[in-house]
C-alpha cells in the first residue's frame, strides 16, 4: 500500500536535519534524525570510512559546507515504517559531490535513520 502524502512529507522533514546540519556545519540537527547504533560506510577522498555515525558528526562539526553548498532531497521508497532516501549534496566543503542514501526506520511514531551509505563523486576526489 503505497503511504499518503503527509507521510513522504514526514520523512522528507526528517531527511531536512541531516541537510541542515551539513549545510551549517553543526551536527546536532543530525543527532535528533540518527539512532545511536547508526552506522556510516562510504568513501571519502579514496578511503574507505565506516562505523559509527560519529565519524560523520565529526565531519560536519569540522568542515563548513561552504558558500556554495546545495542539497536535493529525493524518497526513493517508502513503505509503512521503512524509507529510503536519496540527499544529492554538491560543493560540501567547497568541493566535494556526495550522493548519500539514508536508510529510515518509522520509531515510535517517528522516522529515524538507521544507516548513511555515500558515494564522492569521482571528479571530486583529493588523492
Amino acid at each position: 500500500m503505497r503511504a499518503n502524502i503527509a507521510e513522504y512529507k514526514a520523512v522528507e522533514a526528517a531527511a531536512m536535519k541531516f541537510v541542515k546540519s551539513v549545510a551549517e556545519g553543526d551536527s546536532r540537527y543530525a543527532k535528533e534524525l540518527f539512532v545511536d547504533e547508526a552506522v556510516l560506510f562510504g568513501f571519502l577522498d579514496g578511503k574507505l570510512e565506516h562505523g559509527s555515525i560519529e565519524q560523520f558528526y565529526h565531519n560536519v562539526d569540522t568542515v563548513g559546507a561552504g558558500e556554495n553548498f546545495d542539497a536535493r532531497i529525493d524518497i526513493v521508497a517508502l513503505e509503512e515504517t521503512v524509507a529510503v532516501v536519496r540527499v544529492l549534496e554538491e560543493k560540501w566543503g567547497g568541493r566535494i559531490d556526495f550522493t548519500d542514501y539514508l536508510l529510515l526506520l518509522k520509531i515510535d511514531g517517528e522516522w529515524k535513520c538507521v544507516a548513511k551509505a555515500y558515494n564522492q563523486n569521482s571528479d571530486t576526489i583529493q588523492k
